[in-house]
């Protein structure tokens, strides 16, 4: 499912009608039939449809004229004085010649017959924006867009809610709030914004006519992760397999008063199918550990140099969950990242360490680097405030991925994971998920997939959505998720996984 932004639209759409000659109009009547799969008989029989007068109001326009056509009673409004796209009129015009009335809304007096008309319908159809909003809404149109949330039973908002900026996600002064968006070629960037659930409510993407091969030359490889992305790289286990054959990880974790999250991190490791797992940690605390996890083993350390063997041993190392923001964690950090080959996962502490000592990833040669920040953690990795990063999620972390040469996986609402190249965003998980340890096991995952064979940024995707999805399946019944339930739920989830579509 490919993510794009307004700009990348707009020249998607210029180099079909300019280059290829494909008529608006046509793009425009496609649209129309779309939308009109996604209009059910729970929809009703009675609907209001509000048009803009770009080309969002023209698709409005052609969804009127289909609904009429289909025996259903539709009352038509048009809001604004400026002059129609040629291409809006065009379908203007035509409803105005089939006999189909289209109200005009000039003023705020004219919403009174909005609002009667909302009240009596069963569905209404926002047309008034597309995706090119980015100011701030005249008072006529924030009172049109609070007069229909006000006063409608169902909403159906055709390729963006009116009122946010579909790059963003931010509103414009107000916005739709819609029951159904549906949406046309890309998924829109700023449905990524974790405000925006409340304005779009499900979003379903459409093919309008345009091929795939125009799309590529201006898509940007932004993508949500499908089932079908998942189920195509989850590692198959051979019939002849042991232990052996699906990696060895270290995980180094752990410190007095935080022994959780290196258990956590090792039990999911556990869960998610790696063969040979080690535990080291603090020495004071590997008593405690050994007897919470019976199938990885533990190693004790005093010191980071009596961790150099170990980390030569295993082909990937997870550092970070539990250990402390403190020099020790520091040094060992710098021993792992001086590692010739393999994988290594940088979450919690291992990341804390390296706000003030950056200069770690610009050293090292042969590895393959995943970094898991949370919103905090990258804030203080890279200087911004936890709000832009939020606000810029996909913007910020392929820039850092691709200035540091590592995979970073962006936690929170959306997931991003990115090379800097390509990027990926995550949908399964809920707040429901929103406890201690999520984190830790997390690690854990991504490390047993890496070790069982898959490249950096296919365990990242791998490890965020089979955790999201495992914990979509405990809340179907649940409150609330905590960490170890989830990683009981692992083996199982990630089977079911490889069982879909």
């Amino acid at each position: 499912m490919k993510v794009g932004s307004n700009e990348i639209v707009r020249n998607i759409d210029k180099y079909c009608i300019d280059i290829l000659g494909y008529p608006g109009l046509l793009l425009m009547e496609n649209a129309a039939l779309k939308v009109l799969r996604h209009i059910s008989q729970e929809d009703g029989r009675y609907y209001t449809v509000i048009c803009g007068r770009g080309n969002n109001g023209g698709d409005g326009l052609a969804i009127a004229r289909h609904l009429k056509a289909l025996g259903k009673k539709v009352d038509v409004f048009q809001i604004g004085n400026g002059r129609m796209s040629e291409d809006c009129k065009k379908n203007y015009e035509l409803l105005l010649k089939l006999g189909i009335k289209v109200k005009s809304i000039s003023n705020i007096d004219d919403l009174s017959m909005l609002k009667d008309s909302l009240i009596e319908s069963d569905t209404a159809i926002d047309a008034i924006f597309g995706t090119g909003i980015s100011r701030t809404l005249d008072e006529l149109y924030i009172s049109c867009i609070a007069v229909v949330n006000e006063n409608s039973k169902n909403i159906i908002a055709v390729d963006v809610p009116s009122g946010m900026d579909s790059d963003n996600g931010n509103i414009m002064g107000d916005c739709i709030k819609a029951n159904k968006t549906i949406t046309f070629t890309l998924y829109k960037k700023g449905f990524l914004n974790y405000k925006a659930k409340k304005y779009t409510g499900e979003v379903h993407i459409e093919e309008i006519g345009i091929p795939k091969e125009i799309v590529d030359i201006y898509h940007d490889k932004e993508y949500i992760i499908s089932p079908r992305d998942i189920k195509a790289i989850i590692p198959n286990r051979e019939i002849a397999g042991h232990k052996g054959s699906y990696g060895r990880v270290l995980i180094i974790a752990g410190s007095r008063g935080f022994t959780g999250a290196a258990y956590l991190s090792g039990r999911a490791c556990v869960m998610s199918g790696a063969g040979l797992i080690t535990v080291a940690c603090p020495r004071e605390i590997q008593d405690v550990l050994s007897s919470k996890l019976a199938e990885a083993m533990t190693y004790g350390f005093s010191s980071p140099q009596e961790l150099k063997a170990m980390i030569e041993a295993n082909e990937v190392i997870a550092i970070g969950p539990g250990l402390g923001n403190n020099e020790t964690t520091l040094e060992v950090l710098k021993l792992v990242m001086n590692k010739k080959e393999g994988t290594v996962i940088i979450d919690a502490d291992g990341i804390n360490v390296l706000a003030e000592n950056k200069f770690i990833l610009k050293g090292y040669s042969g590895l393959r680097v995943i970094m898991t920040p949370h919103p905090g953690e990258m804030a203080r990795l890279s200087g911004l405030s936890t709000d832009y990063i939020n606000e810029n999620r996909i913007k910020v972390a392929k820039k850092f991925a691709k200035d540091n040469n590592v995979v970073l996986l962006l936690k929170g609402y959306n997931t991003v994971i990115t090379d800097g190249i390509e990027v990926y965003v995550n949908p399964t998980g809920s707040s429901a998920m929103a406890s201690g340890g999520m984190g830790d096991s997390l690690t854990g995952m991504i490390a047993a997939f890496a070790a069982q064979g898959l490249g950096d940024l296919k365990c990242a995707c791998l490890g965020a959505y089979a955790h999201g999805y495992a914990g979509d399946r405990l809340s179907e019944e649940r409150y609330s998720v905590n960490a170890e339930s989830l990683i009981e739920e692992l083996p199982y989830a990630i089977k079911a996984l490889q069982g879909l579509l």
